[in-house]
């Protein structure tokens, strides 16, 4: 297995942002998403008329990712032209699965504007140990 550098998720964030759906928004993101085994999926946000089945850029990454059976992730790195962060649903969806994980926010330019934990963007979240605890 390689080591996928922060710089490698972003350049791959900043490249899947390209392919972004945004007529209405203007606003790409893309996102790459680092697997437990090394594997990087990638996203990007894609947009719809009647806005809420809108699908941001981490949740098209992660929902690729599950489907083909990833369960565990370490990173994730999400490009915009401001280096803007998750919104509250993604970053929910990510902690569903690596609530620690590393969070890589760069703009389109690759400049790293914030490295930071998903724990630290969602304090207190809410994930499946919390309907376990006893």
């Amino acid at each position: 297995m390689t080591a996928v550098s922060d710089q490698q998720l972003a350049t791959a964030a900043i490249a899947a942002s390209q392919h972004a759906y945004i007529p209405y928004s203007r606003y790409a993101v893309g996102a790459a998403l680092l697997a437990g085994d090394g594997t990087v999926y990638t996203g990007c946000n894609v947009e719809s008329a009647s806005f809420s089945p809108t699908i941001c850029a981490e949740r098209t990454a992660l929902v690729k990712a599950v489907s083909e059976g990833r369960r565990n992730f370490t990173a994730v790195a999400v490009a915009t032209r401001d280096g803007g962060s998750p919104c509250g649903v993604c970053r929910q969806l990510l902690y569903e699965f690596s609530p620690s994980m590393r969070v890589i926010l760069t703009d389109l330019d690759g400049n790293v504007r914030l490295t930071t934990t998903l724990a630290d963007l969602l304090p207190h979240g809410f994930g499946p140990f919390d309907l376990y605890a006893e």
